[in-house]
C-alpha cells in the first residue's frame, strides 16, 4: 500500500481574520471571544476559513497574549488611532508582503461573523479570474460586505499611501477607485455573513446555529 504523503497545494491566499475594533455597541472587549455554543466565536471562524488559505493571521489591538491559544500571528494595526477595518486590511497586506513572498492575495473575515461560508476563498477567486477583477467582495440578501474580500497584496503600498494622505477610513472609499466584483451568497437557512456585533447578537446566533446544525 502506498503511504506517501503529499504536501498541501499552496493557493497563493493567506487570511487574517480582522478583530481590531473598539466592539462599543458590543460595550467593549473582544467580540471575537464572546461564547458562542460554549465556543468563543473566534473559535467558529477559524475551523471554517483555515482550510481555505495558507497561513491564516489575527489583526488585533492590545496584548496578544490573549490569543496565545490560537497559534496564530497577532498583527496590531500599523495606522495610528485604531482607523477601522481598513487598518487592519493595510496590517495584512505588509504582513502578507513581509512574510509570504509567495502569496499574491489576501483573504479578510470578520472576526464577530460565525457562519462564514467554507467555500468563501474559492469563490472570490474563481469571480476575480472569471472578471479579470483586481479585488472581490462577498454580497447576500442583496447587500455587500466590503470587509469579506479578497485583496491583491501588491496595492499595500497603495493602500497606505491612501490612508495617509487622503484620510481614508471607510473601505469602499477605497475599493471603488479598482475594478471590485460582489459575489452573492445565499442568505438561506443562514446567513453566512450574521454578525454578533452587539449583546442581543448573541441569542440570535445561538438560535442560528442550532437551525444550522
Amino acid at each position: 500500500m502506498d503511504v506517501t504523503k503529499t504536501a498541501p497545494v499552496s493557493t497563493g491566499v493567506v487570511g487574517i481574520v480582522l478583530a481590531g475594533g473598539l466592539s462599543s455597541r458590543m460595550g467593549g472587549g473582544d467580540k471575537s471571544l464572546r461564547l458562542l455554543g460554549g465556543r468563543p466565536i473566534l473559535d467558529h471562524i477559524i475551523e471554517r476559513v483555515r482550510p481555505q488559505v495558507d497561513e491564516l493571521a489575527l489583526n488585533a489591538n492590545g496584548d496578544p497574549e490573549r490569543f496565545e491559544v490560537t497559534g496564530m500571528d497577532v498583527l496590531a494595526d500599523t495606522m495610528d488611532g485604531q482607523p477601522g477595518p481598513l487598518a487592519g486590511v493595510l496590517a495584512g497586506l505588509e504582513w502578507a508582503r513581509r512574510h509570504h513572498r509567495g502569496a499574491e492575495w489576501l483573504a479578510t473575515f470578520p472576526g464577530d461573523a460565525p457562519f462564514l461560508p467554507r467555500n468563501l476563498v474559492p469563490r472570490l477567486m474563481q469571480a476575480v479570474e472569471r472578471a479579470e477583477a483586481d479585488m472581490a467582495c462577498a454580497a447576500s440578501d442583496g447587500r455587500a460586505h466590503p470587509v469579506v474580500g479578497l485583496w491583491p497584496v501588491r496595492l499595500a503600498d497603495d493602500l497606505r499611501q491612501t490612508m495617509l494622505e487622503e484620510d481614508i477610513r471607510k473601505v469602499d472609499r477605497w475599493t471603488r477607485r479598482f475594478k471590485l466584483i460582489q459575489v452573492e451568497f445565499a442568505a438561506e437557512p443562514v446567513d453566512p455573513f450574521f454578525n454578533a456585533n452587539a449583546p442581543g447578537d448573541i441569542e440570535a446566533a445561538e438560535r442560528l446555529l442550532r437551525r444550522s446544525r
